[in-house]
Order: structure tokens, then C-alpha cells, then sequence
């Protein structure tokens, strides 16, 4: 127990380089927080708009049906009915999909069209909440559209204005018609809102000539840490010629964000640690070689090498354990903080909706980088300690007892 208290003793004797080491490591360890808790947001809400805006957790398709989306692969029409039961699942909605092109006095573009039923879409995405203007659908009314804000602005569309949708039904006929506005979205991802327009689903089946057609079931999950693969695997079993993919397998894109998340932590984690290594090292030896005198008499009176070696190396544990509690308590807050306020980049929303970024954040950060993060200091000191506590046993007493 006396090696400890020696070693606290010898910290503070000179308080000035302790602060150093300990201000080094709160800086760090603040830093890194307030870091991974930015990348973490990003990359979550980059994957969590996916989710609600266009995969959902599952999408059941015919297995022909592919990116060509042709409108004769369809699914079975109880399909359907027999996965709605399901207690994992809190969404489910059937889905017609067909490609073409939507026009207006302004001009053209290719677009995926895609009908929807009113009321059950709203389980399995948030177009609905995503309005600027207008209503998601009238029951009453026929031929509705909802349409993005990038693509009112590229074809100069406002709300109750008229638009054409062309496309190729059932018989391979070119088929055209007129749709009104009712809405107008914006999801805050550039790509998904240039992509895609919303109908209502029995409007374009009949369009198509096949009321009952249905290309796509998306499924939203309760809980889809635990239950999305198992649930595929299930369906895939009842459902053995049908197409079931996860929001991973429709958008890789997502999955590699997923995977940033963590090679993300990685990568800052070894730049600090790296960096917190050096500082310490740094400072030790420094320590060391000014108390070279005090370490001579110490092993001269009979304190043996290792014990020698143990005091340094509790000495720079101690500094380093002293600094990672206060940067984490102090970056928990600053993230607590953030979270509440928010972090606004609308400035630059043009450029962060180009890529699939929210122009406003909310920083998070997963409990277990807390801890993570304080074996890390902990492996960090210990490593910074070997280098300093190896010079100081490589000292001979008398000649270090000499020294001025």
C-alpha cells in the first residue's frame, strides 16, 4: 500500500507539469467525445432517413422484378394479409411501382412513380410528416400526386397545378395522365427527392389495368436490432419465391455508413491515443530525469528496480485516470447540451442535402464509447508509463546521486 501513496505524493509535488498531463487528457478526452458524438449523428440520421424514407427495415419484391422495375412481376395478393399479423411488425404496406416520366409546361424528367395506400403508408414512412404544403391524400378525390420540393422547382409546379405521368401499363401500351398537386415534401435528401413522386395506389392501378397489382411490401419493425434478420429468415422460409431483402441489401450505401460509424471510432481513437501517448511520454521522462537524484537515493537506500518501475508507472496511471473522468463528464454535458439545442447547418444545407445530411443535428453518443473510451486512456498511460519508468530503473545510484 506504500507504493500508491509515495506515487500520489509525487504528483503533486510539482503541480504545475501534473495539470499538463491531466489538462492534456481532459482536452482530449472532451474533444473526442463532443467528435464521435457529431460523426455518430450524422451517420445515424443519414441511415435512420433511409429507413423512413424509402427501404423501411424489409421490402418484399417478385424476384424479377429488379432495378428494371417491369410491372408484370408482381407479388401474390395474400402475401400480404399473411405477414400483417405478425407482433414484430408495427408497419406494413403494400406498394405499385412503375418508372416513367412526369411532365409539365416547364419540362420533363424520369421519375419512379410509386402508389401507395393512404392509410397504411403512413405506418412504414414519414412522407406524410415531411409536408411543406398541401395534404398527403384526399380519399375523395382522384388522381392526387405528392410531389417533392426539388421537383416543383426544376418543373415550376405549385400546389393544386396539374402534371402529366406517362408510363407503360400492363400491355406494354404508353399510358398517359393527368395528375393534380395535393402536397409537397421535402425529406432533407436531395437524391431520394429527385427520384420519386407518390400517387395514390388505386389511381395508378387502374391506369395500369390491374387494380389488385402490388410490386413491393415494405415492413417497419419494432425492433429491428434484434428481430431483422431473424425476421427475414423467417419470411424468406414461408415465402421461399419471393425476393426479401433488408434495408441493408436494397441500399448498400446505408450499410456502409453503418460500418463508417465504427471504423470512424477506430481511426479517432488511435489519432488520440497516439497523440496522448507523445504528450505523456513527454512529461514522464521529463519528471524522471529532473528527479534523477531522488530515484538514485531511493534505489541506493534499497527501493529495487521493480518497485522503481511500478511508482513511475502508478504515477502516470494516476494522471491519466484523473483527466478521463473529468473529459468525459465534461463532454457528456457538452453532448447532453447539444442534443437539447441542436446543431444548425441550414447555411449550408445545399450542399449537405447533396449527400444525404440533415442540415440540423442532434449529437448522440452510444453509452459503451464512454467506457471504451476510459480503457483507452487507461491502455494509453500504461503504455506512455513504460518508456519513462524503463529510464528510470537504467539509472545507477551513485552516479545519479551526483548529479546537480
Amino acid at each position: 500500500m506504500m507504493l500508491p501513496k509515495i506515487a500520489w505524493r509525487n504528483i503533486w509535488r510539482s503541480r504545475i507539469r501534473s495539470f499538463v498531463v491531466i489538462g492534456a487528457v481532459f482536452l482530449g478526452v472532451w474533444a473526442f467525445i463532443c467528435m464521435m458524438a457529431i460523426t455518430f449523428s450524422v451517420s445515424l440520421g443519414y441511415v435512420d432517413d433511409a429507413i423512413r424514407f424509402q427501404t423501411s427495415h424489409l421490402q418484399l419484391h417478385h424476384p424479377d422484378f429488379g432495378d428494371d422495375k417491369a410491372s408484370e412481376f408482381m407479388l401474390d395478393q395474400d402475401i400480404y394479409n399473411q405477414i400483417k399479423g405478425n407482433k414484430n411488425i408495427i408497419g406494413i404496406t403494400e406498394r405499385t411501382i412503375v418508372t416513367g416520366m412526369v411532365r409539365s409546361s416547364r419540362g420533363a424528367r424520369g421519375i419512379i412513380i410509386k402508389g401507395v395506400d393512404p392509410q397504411t403508408e403512413t405506418t412504414v414512412s414519414e412522407i406524410s410528416e415531411s409536408l411543406l404544403e398541401g395534404k398527403f391524400f384526399t380519399e375523395e378525390k382522384k388522381n392526387e400526386v405528392i410531389i417533392s420540393k426539388e421537383i416543383a422547382e426544376k418543373l415550376k409546379l405549385g400546389l393544386r397545378k396539374r402534371l402529366v405521368l406517362q408510363f407503360q401499363d400492363m400491355n406494354k401500351e404508353i399510358v398517359s395522365a393527368s395528375f393534380r398537386v395535393a402536397g409537397i415534401f421535402k425529406t432533407g435528401n436531395n437524391i431520394t427527392d429527385l427520384s420519386m413522386l407518390l400517387v395514390n395506389r388505386k389511381d395508378i392501378n387502374r391506369l395500369l389495368g390491374a387494380e389488385n397489382a402490388v410490386h413491393e411490401i415494405a415492413i417497419l419493425l419494432d425492433d429491428p436490432t434484434a428481430d431483422l434478420l431473424a425476421t427475414q429468415d423467417k419470411l424468406k422460409k414461408e415465402f421461399p419465391n419471393t425476393l426479401i431483402e433488408n434495408y441493408r441489401e436494397i441500399s448498400p450505401e446505408v450499410q456502409l455508413y453503418e460500418s463508417q460509424i465504427y471504423i470512424s471510432v477506430s481511426i479517432l481513437m488511435f489519432i488520440f491515443m497516439l497523440a496522448l501517448i507523445f504528450g505523456i511520454i513527454n512529461t514522464m521522462l521529463m519528471a524522471v530525469l529532473e528527479r534523477s537524484r531522488e530515484l538514485g537515493m531511493l534505489m541506493a537506500i534499497g527501493m529495487n528496480k521493480l518497485r522503481v518501475f511500478g511508482m513511475i508507472v502508478l504515477e502516470t496511471i494516476m494522471l491519466g485516470t484523473i483527466g478521463a473522468p473529468l473529459g468525459m463528464a465534461a463532454g457528456w454535458l457538452t453532448v447532453k447540451f447539444l442534443n437539447k439545442r441542436g446543431l444548425d447547418f441550414s447555411e449550408y444545407s445545399e450542399g449537405t442535402e447533396a449527400f444525404g445530411i440533415k442540415s440540423f443535428l442532434r449529437p448522440e453518443l452510444d453509452s459503451e464509447i464512454y467506457f471504451i473510451l476510459m480503457v483507452a486512456v487507461f491502455v494509453t498511460a500504461l503504455l506512455a508509463s513504460i518508456y519513462p519508468a524503463l529510464r528510470a530503473i537504467k539509472l545507477r545510484p551513485i552516479e545519479a546521486i551526483r548529479k546537480i
